[in-house]
């Protein structure tokens, strides 16, 4: 495999993403949305109404790690509120960012061409099955991890300006937990749906069809909200070490898998 003729598939669809609006409107309003849009709809309201004791936060604050727990404690309801809910109610939705973004690129990927009748010329391009599925692969890749990025700095900005008078000057973010998150498991998250969203696009006819049935990828994220909002699960560092650990076995499996399942003749048979 040579990386070189990997990026010339990169480039090649990055300078079409950059005129399709239709995939370009979903991946810039949906980030700024989660990192900015719902969180200050939810401090502004903390701060405005306040919860009226820390048992409207019990549920929360139970499933954190005892130093965590101890520490929130301490604190008046309404810098408890904000803490948990900026640091760990959102926390999935970070999560959400990278895979959305990255699915309405990699949906468009096969399926695109396919609808742009650019198909025959892409698959006539002489490299290989593997560095055209992993070129696909990161033209999706790299933008959904660079908007994360955006994303996490925006939040946190947001966070920290709106939270700096209630903590008296302790910003809350960027802290070691949010780091693991956004560059450990956000990007090994995101892959493993790359890499299935890419292969569904090959198989089906249209953008469209190949959007919603990656759309069956954010089921375990929509667990994992859930799942810290009702204190069924925190993502602390060794939550989120072990999924990273789990989801690079899996990237390395799918990424073969999903490699020798890619077929360049069986696209070209369907089409003719």
């Amino acid at each position: 495999m040579r990386l070189n003729r990997v990026m010339l598939v990169f480039k090649k669809d990055w300078l079409e993403i950059k005129r399709n609006r239709e995939v370009l409107l979903p991946i810039t309003i949906l980030p700024l949305l989660f990192s900015i849009g719902l969180p200050l709809i939810f401090i502004v309201t903390t701060v405005v109404a306040q919860a009226s004791s820390m048992e409207d936060l019990e549920s929360l604050i139970r499933s954190l790690p005892e130093h965590e727990r101890n520490e929130v404690l301490q604190m008046t309801v309404q810098q408890a509120a904000v803490y948990v809910i900026t640091l760990y109610m959102f926390a999935p939705f970070f999560l959400i960012i990278p895979v959305m973004a990255s699915s309405v690129i990699a949906s468009d990927s096969f399926a695109g061409e396919k609808e742009r009748r650019t198909i025959e010329a892409l698959l006539a391009t002489p490299i290989s099955d593997s560095e055209l599925f992993l070129g696909k692969v990161m033209v999706s890749f790299i933008p959904s991890f660079l908007i994360t990025i955006i994303s996490f700095t925006a939040y946190s900005i947001l966070v920290d300006v709106l939270s700096f008078s209630i903590f008296n000057g302790r910003l809350l973010l960027p802290n070691p937990v949010w780091i693991m998150l956004i560059f450990c498991l956000s990007p090994a998250m995101a892959f493993t749906s790359i890499c299935l969203t890419v292969l569904v696009s090959a198989k089906v006819k249209g953008f469209r069809e190949a959007q919603q049935i990656s759309g069956v990828l954010l089921l375990p994220i929509i667990f994992l909200i859930f799942g810290q909002i009702y204190g069924i699960v925190t993502l602390g560092p060794m939550v989120i070490g072990l999924l990273t650990a789990f989801l690079i076995l899996v990237n390395y499996t799918v990424l073969r898998l999903s490699i020798r399942a890619f077929k360049r003749e069986e696209i070209l048979s369907k089409l003719a």
